[in-house]
């Protein structure tokens, strides 16, 4: 059977189930990690900011690097190191003299991989020969939160069934992903966006224009806003809220995954009725009153539904700044998916890293992290604001 363009939207849709296993596996573990391993909390937080600093590295360096070797050569690269990271929390720990170490080279590893996937995927959705391609970058994204739900649901009932002690196998199931992934982008067609006979804007064009460091602004809150509770959510449940392991699993980040995709759903649908402008302030404003019930609200159901809210609240932040952007600034090109990429993935990572250090201040109280990163929505209000103030310039591309 011949391979389509329709084989290549599913692997890119898989790709990004991919990019959810490599930033939602590894946080069901770091309670586990602390016993087994004895870690503080400084050094689980340091596994977070390794893993987003990573990818930001490789968004920052990827665009000429992907221009020359080729989007089928980096996207199995991806999906290579993303096996091998996962492959690599099973075995490095153990065969390193300090546990901890093992597991930063892992993270190191599939972090290479995500950063690249993050720049690739989206660019490559773009460039198939598509009709209606807004729709299919609506489902594109949703499907990095589905992918959330069955990690944490798999790996849930995995534990549940086999114990959390064999935590070791269910990694390796997971490594198995991106491994079938990777035979399947050696098969199917994959085009650029520079056959589109366009030429992309210079890096020169895009600092120079206003609206662009508005998007950066708010693609960085977008990350930040969304990982800051996503990455701590099963942490958070199990000791702030003093619920079970599974418990927590399933109504924390699962729920938190499950109400961002469907926000991402709703929206696709209903994206003709609200603006892009309006529906990220509002997101914004949802997402720092969901931030205010998780850290004042002194019941652990209504903490536990502060989760749930924020990740409807975010939902529509990541592919709705994505979307404006590309209406605003035209002909960006690799080079812009990676620098937005760049600008997300440190949000990613400041997010996380703002709760953990805030909290680890705090006497590790999560509440007192969680309460400080109420900056991000508001940030990202402010830029929406900024944004509607601008008088918007298309620059032209260089030839």
């Amino acid at each position: 059977m011949k391979l389509t363009y329709r084989h290549t939207m599913y692997a890119c849709f898989a790709g990004y189930v991919v990019q959810a296993i490599i930033n939602n596996f590894v946080p069901l573990l770091f309670v586990t990690f602390q016993q087994t391993y004895h870690l503080p909390l400084s050094q689980i937080t340091a596994l977070i900011t390794f893993n987003f600093g990573i990818q930001l590295l490789v968004d920052l360096l990827s665009a000429g690097f992907i221009d020359r070797i080729g989007y089928r050569a980096s996207i199995l690269l991806a999906h290579g190191m993303s096996v091998l990271g996962l492959a690599g929390i099973v075995v490095l720990p153990s065969l390193l003299p300090n546990p901890f170490s093992g597991l930063l080279l892992s993270v190191m590893i599939y972090a290479l991989g995500g950063g690249l996937l993050e720049v690739l995927v989206s660019p490559i959705v773009e460039a198939c020969p598509f009709d209606h391609k807004e729709a299919a970058m609506s489902l594109l994204h949703s499907f990095y939160c589905w992918g959330h739900v069955a990690v944490v649901l798999f790996s849930t009932l995995f534990f549940t069934l086999f114990g959390i002690e064999n935590w070791r196998i269910m990694a390796l199931i997971w490594a198995l992903v991106p491994a079938v992934n990777f035979l399947l982008f050696t098969q199917v067609p994959i085009s650029s966006l520079q056959e589109e006979g366009e030429g992309g804007l210079s890096l020169k064009n895009l600092l120079a224009t206003p609206v662009f460091w508005v998007m950066m602004v708010l693609m960085l809150c977008a990350g930040a806003c969304e990982q800051a509770v996503s990455q701590w959510a099963s942490t958070f449940a199990e000791t702030a809220l003093g619920v079970s392991k599974t418990l927590g699993d399933l109504t924390g980040p699962m729920t938190f995954a499950i109400m961002m995709g469907s926000s991402r759903v709703l929206y696709s649908r209903c994206s003709n009725q609200l603006p892009l402008a309006a529906a990220l302030a509002g997101s914004g404003l949802l997402c720092l009153c969901s931030y205010l019930l998780i850290v004042l609200s002194p019941w652990p159901v209504a903490g536990l539904a502060g989760c749930a809210l924020c990740g409807f609240s975010v939902g529509v932040l990541w592919p709705g700044t994505f979307s404006l952007a590309s209406l605003k600034i035209r002909g960006g090109g690799t080079l812009m998916f990676a620098l937005f990429a760049l600008a997300g993935d440190l949000g990613c990572s400041l997010g996380p890293t703002v709760v953990g250090r805030v909290s680890a201040a705090a006497g590790n109280n999560l509440k007192a992290g969680i309460l400080s990163a109420v900056i991000f929505p508001c940030l990202l209000l402010a830029g929406v604001f900024l944004l509607s103030k601008l008088s918007v310039s298309r620059p032209q591309c260089s030839v």
